[in-house]
């Protein structure tokens, strides 16, 4: 079977494994104070070029933003995201069993629109009886988005500037960061993001580690106690070093962003087949997320030997469904998913 459904069906990169079974009777302090997390640190800061952020890890994504939103918000206080944003739809209330409220605007091409937030945000500051509500006090974004569009440069400049315009912290999601910034077009760069951004992190999970996301605050009055409230959520791995390692290894020569960069390649050939093909693409998309509109027949033959996303039904008789490449994504499959199709 050929698993195409998403990016973290592999265990993690051979490089990673190779380095954990060498030290894998070393002793090393815990939770995350070793040296290959102080050294994991220091290189993700070094490619941030944000040499006084501070970083922290985690184990996953979910846990990654419920930690960091419960972290910065106060009680009476909510994140605004789009509808089709991941906090809203596919993280089973995390963030509502945190205490705080998802607060939604419509997305366009799966991103936020600067000038819409802005206003969502005036509106619901200006109403009548405003403090009778869920206080707007946070954004969130994610890159690549759910639909796997990637915020341009200027996109992320122009909500930046809405956010430090309202006092609101800004968060990305990066779980697919490698990728986006890896994808056709792209013209961001991690330090952009640690410019623009008062905290973001950088994915783990579906980019080659076996798990774990590492969360850079390059706005640290808001990391006061961080490592305190992820401890009382169950957020800090004894093991610490086993995130420190991965890290450590996916950030030395450029080993992130070479293998982001194969996913990508494998999932432009897939498309540019396709597309010759004469499929129909539910979104356009440069990253390694593809998402085409199949008969349902088709899918069902298609699904005898590959496993897809469902993502939407189109109509009675097509289906939206999504391809997800991976660092582990060999050409030889994507050359038989075209094959079969």
């Amino acid at each position: 079977m050929i698993r195409l459904a998403c990016d973290y069906q592999e265990g993690c990169h051979p490089k990673i494994l190779e380095r954990m079974v060498q030290t894998n009777l070393e002793s090393t302090p815990g939770y995350g104070t070793d040296e290959y997390c102080e050294s994991a640190k220091e290189k993700i800061k070094a490619a941030c070029q944000a040499p006084d952020s501070e970083v922290f890890l985690l184990i996953g994504g979910t846990q990654t933003n419920a930690t960091v939103i419960r972290s910065i918000l106060r009680p009476c206080e909510g994140v605004i995201a789009v509808t089709s944003g991941h906090i809203n739809g596919h993280e089973a209330g995390a963030i509502e069993l945190g205490g705080h409220k998802v607060l939604t605007i419509e997305p366009h091409d799966g991103k936020m629109v600067a000038a819409e937030l802005d206003q969502y945000i005036v509106d619901t500051l200006t109403a009548p009886s405003w403090d009778h509500g869920v206080i707007p006090a946070m954004v969130y974004i994610s890159q690549a988005t759910e639909t796997g569009s990637v915020y341009t440069l200027a996109e992320l400049e122009a909500i930046s500037a809405v956010c430090h315009k309202h006092n609101m912290p800004l968060f990305i999601d990066g779980a697919r960061m490698g990728y986006a910034l890896a994808s056709d077009g792209a013209d961001m760069t991690l330090a952009d993001m640690a410019r623009l951004v008062d905290v973001f992190y950088i994915g783990g999970t579906k980019v080659g580690a076996l798990l774990g996301e590492a969360v850079v605050f390059t706005n640290t009055k808001l990391s006061k106690n961080f490592f305190t409230i992820m401890k009382q959520g169950g957020a800090v791995l004894a093991k610490g070093r086993l995130l420190g390692l991965q890290f450590d290894t996916l950030f030395t020569d450029n080993l992130y962003f070479e293998i982001s960069r194969h996913a990508i390649d494998m999932a432009m050939k897939l498309k540019a087949a396709l597309k010759q093909k004469g499929y129909r693409f539910y979104s356009e998309s440069p990253s390694n997320q593809q998402f085409v509109i199949l008969d349902n027949e088709k899918l069902a033959e298609l699904e005898k030997e590959v496993q897809v996303s469902h993502w939407c039904k189109v109509d009675e008789t097509h289906t939206a469904v999504r391809f997800c490449t991976s660092w582990a994504t060999t050409e030889e499959n994507i050359d038989r998913v075209i094959d079969l199709l």
